[in-house]
């Protein structure tokens, strides 16, 4: 199906390179703008005065990510459309997370939504949410950042010989330099319009690609070529991977966990000045996004289409043909009008760092106030502390994204949400535990049980699909997780 194709660059890397260099300067202005006063309540709540409208519309980036820009429609070709059944359950997930979990972090007026398991159970159930926490947010937002560096090393920084780590350190360093002050504060502004320039982005690229095919989008919609690949339900058997149920149910609990159980996302909910006005972003957020990603899944048949017809050829990674690499092969390489190069650029970037630049943000505020107890420092040092903090994370992040580069080998996408079945496991059952049951637990065993189902889940995760008469486990590892952890807390209950 594909050939070789030619690299002719429509968008010189020098073009890029002033692109995003304006796109930062327009961002550092939001952080001058919301940061005036510089302090750990407007760092890490916004000061509660966050209106809901631009908190709901910023979300939406901060979900998509840069992974969902570029690896969502990359996934096309092997799953069809199969992936709006994990969209549907989604948005059940999102409606229990607005009536549910959110009543309880706001009656309790929570900085850090893990401060719930401190009261609830002790101090060893929180610091053990809390360090899963840490785990699953480095591994995330590594995933969409690695992403992007990937992107802007094959068609820019590769022809002017700068090594992958240095793409890697100036992408965390652009996002330190305006997160540093303001923290959510700023975010939820530069969030906005992050997911403004995204949407945009592939509004641009539909329509021009369609152009270029000589279509309008009915005849795309009504097109032959697009039945084999938007195939949405699966259900000819539950040993599949992406059956309808594992994929229905590992997506309710996945945005439980993602959304709910994380601090990156729960922070911008609790920057609101109310419970009213969060449930409003919650609902209204959870909506748009599901008409999103099937926009993004109509993008990702597009690009399969179009690379067809005109023999574009598959991109490769380290001399393996990669998928996620598709729409920026096509956007800036296949000859289409430069404003699908420079809207697709606009778009990755938004989509990579409004998620990347929350999560910075997210993990700053869980060390200091989960680990290092900032909020009982000396007013004069939590300043101090929550900066050098910042700078910290920011190495981590340097680290472990380089690191991916040589242990990675599939779909982001699905790699991201592999990982999230690991992680996220013992939040879902503590929080499930604390919620849904009356009991108190020996606190200083919560660990121990955390641990020993993780090595269990690990286990499974990886037993040949051939011990299991060919059952292919997939995303029902997660609850499976949560409900093992639930029942390790049962048993270490107190009498």
């Amino acid at each position: 199906m594909y050939i070789v194709a030619a690299k002719s660059i429509q968008m010189s890397p020098i073009a890029i390179v002033v692109l995003i260099s304006v796109y930062f300067l327009i961002l550092m202005g939001i952080s001058f703008a919301t940061s005036k006063n510089d302090s750990n309540d407007d760092f890490f709540k916004a000061g509660g005065k966050s209106p809901w409208y631009l908190v709901a519309f910023g979300m939406i980036g901060a979900s998509l990510s840069g992974v969902t820009f570029i690896s969502v429609p990359g996934w096309v070709a092997s799953t069809g459309f199969s992936y709006m059944q994990v969209v549907f359950g989604y948005l059940v997930g999102y409606f229990i997370i607005a009536f549910v979990l959110m009543p309880i972090y706001y009656r309790a007026n929570l900085t850090s939504i893990y401060e719930y398991l401190n009261t609830r159970f002790g101090v060893v159930s929180y610091k053990t949410g809390a360090f899963f926490f840490f785990i699953s947010r480095v591994l995330g937002a590594s995933f969409r950042l690695f992403l992007v560096a990937i992107v802007l090393q094959q068609f820019v920084f590769d022809s002017w010989g700068v090594p992958f780590e240095a793409t890697v350190i100036l992408s965390i360093l652009l996002i330190w330099a305006y997160t540093f002050r303001g923290g959510i504060k700023t975010i939820v502004w530069t969030d906005t319009l992050q997911t403004l320039f995204m949407l945009l982005a592939v509004g641009f690229s539909i329509y021009f690609i369609n152009q270029k095919l000589g279509w309008t989008m009915g005849e795309f919609l009504s097109s032959e070529a697009l039945v084999p690949l938007s195939e949405l339900w699966v259900t000819d058997t539950l040993y599949e991977k992406n059956h309808l149920v594992k994929s229905f149910f590992g997506g309710l609990f996945i945005a439980v966990c993602m959304t709910g159980l994380d601090q990156d996302m729960m922070q911008k909910n609790l920057s609101c000045k109310d419970i009213g006005a969060a449930q409003k972003n919650m609902i209204s957020f959870s909506l748009v996004l599901v008409v999103v990603n099937l926009i993004f899944l109509l993008l990702g048949a597009l690009l399969f289409i179009y690379a067809e017809r005109f023999n574009i050829a598959m991109p490769l990674l380290d001399g393996s043909p990669k998928t996620d690499l598709l729409f920026p092969e096509i956007a800036l390489n296949s000859g289409l009008p430069i404003w699908v190069g420079i809207t697709f650029m606009l778009g990755l970037i938004a989509a990579a760092y409004s998620s990347a630049d929350s999560a910075l943000t997210s993990l700053t505020t869980s060390f200091c106030i989960d680990f290092l107890g900032v909020e009982k420092q000396a007013p004069n040092t939590q300043k101090s502390t929550r900066k050098k903090v910042h700078i910290g994370m920011s190495a981590l992040l340097v680290l472990v994204i380089i690191s991916f580069k040589y242990v990675l080998d599939k779909n982001i996408i699905d790699g991201l949400l592999t990982v999230a079945t690991y992680t996220y496991g013992p939040l879902l059952g503590l929080f499930a535990f604390g919620v849904l049951t009356k009991h108190q637990i020996k606190d200083q065993y919560v660990w121990v049980v955390a641990l020993v189902v993780l090595s269990f889940i690990i286990v499974i995760a990886n037993l040949p699909a051939a011990w299991l008469n060919g059952y292919i486990i997939g995303y029902e590892l997660l609850p499976l997780n949560g409900l093992l952890t639930f029942l390790g807390l049962y048993l270490i209950r107190k009498k």
